[in-house]
């Protein structure tokens, strides 16, 4: 799969289809599953759908300033979802809305959208950490390449990655590459079409970093421990962006995480995302589930 065609093919998911009202509790979409057949569903796919179906709801005068998802069970890639918004909130500055994703009747993850006018205020944040551009770093498939001695080949991803520094396979190996953060660059593979998005272009885009920043989290805790994914399974159980500033996710942009506690099976990991020009645009914060076989499920 090209990198044309893996970015439309998730655009296409994110343009979700109406559902016909059921006893008038409120509005209803249907969100394909992904193509590929992995299983469980990524979870990016459930919340960038999900974000999208609450914004459908919701004026492009009141942008995203929040949102916060749970993983209720695994989602399989066998049957479309199903996408209940609740208006929870309207207002003239803030809007609020909940969102309950069911497959085959069973409920599988529930979003909670926050959406606010910007208005004057204060304003600061933190710098960006002084890390190499992207450019000369080598892509995710070639790191892959390196740590497995066999050519990887396009994932077929509609993302690209680029670390800054070790991957958990590396920490593995090296136990002495162990580290509590990561510096990954991430951004859409292609740039949007022209006009993709409409006047909720802004919209678009925090949906595309709901669906990329799932991907960056939990490898920052299997660093921190030098533990492999060839011997670990892992799942978001919950996930929560917060967007400061607008961004474009077809821009590279900077993911900064680092893991402040692993315990009972479960891993927290904190990210700040910087746009390339140094502005903090997004705060992500997740907590996943880690199930390590062999030696690495101690503490580190």
């Amino acid at each position: 799969m090209d990198r044309e065609r893996a970015l439309l093919d998730l655009l296409g998911h994110l343009d979700l289809d109406p559902a016909p009202p059921d006893r008038g509790d409120g509005e209803r979409f249907v969100g394909r599953p992904p193509v590929e057949q992995s299983s469980p569903v990524y979870g990016g796919h459930l919340a960038g759908q999900a974000l999208a179906a609450a914004g459908r709801t919701v004026s492009a005068g009141l942008p995203v300033h929040s949102v916060h998802c749970s993983f209720v069970r695994p989602a399989l890639p066998t049957a479309p979802f199903e996408y209940r918004v609740e208006r929870v909130r309207n207002g003239v500055a803030f809007a609020t809305r909940r969102v309950y994703a069911t497959q085959r009747g069973r409920e599988v993850f529930s979003l909670t959208a926050s959406f606010h006018r910007s208005e004057p205020g204060l304003d600061h944040q933190d710098p960006m950490p002084e890390v190499p551009g992207p450019e000369g770093l080598p892509t995710y498939e070639e790191r892959l390449t390196k740590a497995f001695g066999e050519v990887v080949h396009s994932l077929g991803n509609p993302y690209e990655l680029r670390f800054v520094g070790p991957l958990s396979f590396d920490a593995a190996k090296d136990p002495s590459l162990a580290s509590p953060r990561t510096r990954i660059w991430v951004r859409t593979k292609g740039e949007l079409p022209a006009g993709a998005g409409g006047e909720h272009e802004q919209l678009l885009h925090a949906c595309l970093l709901a669906y990329i920043s799932d991907v960056t989290m939990l490898e920052t805790v299997m660093v921190r421990h030098g533990a492999s994914w060839s011997h670990a399974s892992g799942s978001s159980i919950d996930h929560s962006v917060w967007i400061h500033r607008p961004f474009r996710a077809d821009d590279w942009l900077l993911c900064a995480n680092e893991t402040p506690a692993a315990s009972g099976g479960r891993g927290l990991v904190l990210g700040r995302v910087f746009g390339r020009d140094g502005r903090l645009v997004a705060t992500l914060a997740q907590e996943g589930l880690l199930r390590v076989r062999g030696g690495h499920a101690g503490t580190a």
